[in-house]
């Protein structure tokens, strides 16, 4: 009985056995692509959530955001002697 369940080929039985990823990492990969794509998807339809977070390429929208000066606004009583 054990004779009749071997194939004929048994090298292509083995190169099969080798050449095919075990379904575990395959179900991983699944997963893990589903995933990627649900947060790609809820992240694009949310939009940017950061302040003042714009586009490449884009100014100021004008809502009476602070321009950019290169003076760091809020850091009140922070100077270069306070070391």
């Amino acid at each position: 009985m054990d004779e009749s369940r071997q194939s004929s080929t048994p090298g292509a039985a083995a190169f099969l056995r080798t050449a095919v990823p075990p379904p575990a990492l395959c179900g991983f990969l699944l997963l893990l692509a589903l995933i990627f794509t649900g947060a790609y998807a809820a992240g694009a339809s949310v939009g940017p959530v950061a302040p003042a977070m714009h586009g490449p390429g884009t100014s100021g929208s004008g809502t009476g955001e602070a321009e950019n000066t290169g003076d760091m606004g809020g850091m009140d009583g922070m100077h270069e002697g306070d070391r």
